[in-house]
């Protein structure tokens, strides 16, 4: 009897054992991003890549900023074992200046169910220059782009339309998309490479959901650690209209140009 309840308790063990070793498992490229020092009015955002070096598929369930200023959002499929997830966290500084320090709780059926991801960075004045000196300069990383317009041609007011850029880090060292600024908000932003090493090549998409009719045109300013010119200006045109004949909601931009 005493041999039968040790065998029971040791199927139990193992099994015990086993379903622990079998789960999903993140591991995050960095859990800390400085967005350094910018001006106020910016929503400096930035993707914390994640990667599931676990076996079984991992579910996010919830991602929780510390406060209101910070606005998540995460990958919502699970994450395979061997792929990629991210946490976008974007960070609003208008009526904010100053320094900041922001944290961002993970929830998941990871087999560490909470990770924490930190933001933080100083936001100076509206109008904010900064005099830097010829060895920074030179030191600098350059964000290049092959086109910087884009023309969607007829869209369906509502519909979501995604323009393709390619830019390329021309400087020294790495370069940091911190984030885009538009009138309209209704566009956002993805970038293949969450930093561009010096001479590398990355795709930025801009995600345009036009909500006026007629003709537009938005200007977009790209916001980067570039410290001569912070602010690259891209421009997308489309004849926005109530209805289309041909049906589709959602219509991915052509091929980008590539880098001259």
């Amino acid at each position: 009897m005493i041999k039968k309840l040790y065998f029971l308790w040791m199927l139990c063990f193992l099994f015990a054992g086993f379903n622990a070793f079998a789960q999903g498992e993140l591991k995050f490229e960095k859990e800390l991003h400085d967005f350094g020092t910018f001006a106020e009015g910016i929503q400096a955002s930035y993707e914390f890549r994640v990667k599931n070096v676990g076996t079984q598929p991992v579910v996010i369930a919830n991602v929780q900023p510390s406060c209101g200023c910070t606005t998540p959002d995460w990958t919502k499929e699970p994450i395979l074992p061997g792929r990629t997830g991210v946490i976008k966290a974007v960070y609003n500084s208008s009526g904010r200046p100053g320094p900041f320090h922001k944290s961002i709780t993970v929830t998941s059926n990871a087999a560490n169910p909470t990770n924490v991801l930190y933001i933080k960075g100083d936001v100076g004045a509206k109008d904010l220059k900064t005099s830097y000196t010829e060895e920074q300069k030179l030191k600098s990383p350059r964000l290049a782009v092959g086109s910087t317009n884009y023309n969607f041609g007829k869209l369906e007011k509502g519909q979501k339309a995604v323009a393709k850029f390619i830019i390329k880090n021309t400087g020294r060292t790495d370069l940091i998309i911190q984030g885009i600024k538009n009138n309209c908000n209704c566009i956002s932003y993805r970038i293949s490479e969450p930093a561009l090493k010096p001479g590398q090549q990355g795709i930025l998409e801009l995600m345009y959901k036009p909500s006026v009719l007629n003709d537009q045109n938005e200007v977009v300013t790209v916001l980067s650690n570039d410290i001569i010119m912070p602010d690259l200006r891209l421009t997308l045109k489309a004849t926005v209209v109530e209805s289309l004949v041909t049906k589709n909601m959602i219509r991915e931009g052509a091929e980008p140009v590539p880098f001259k």
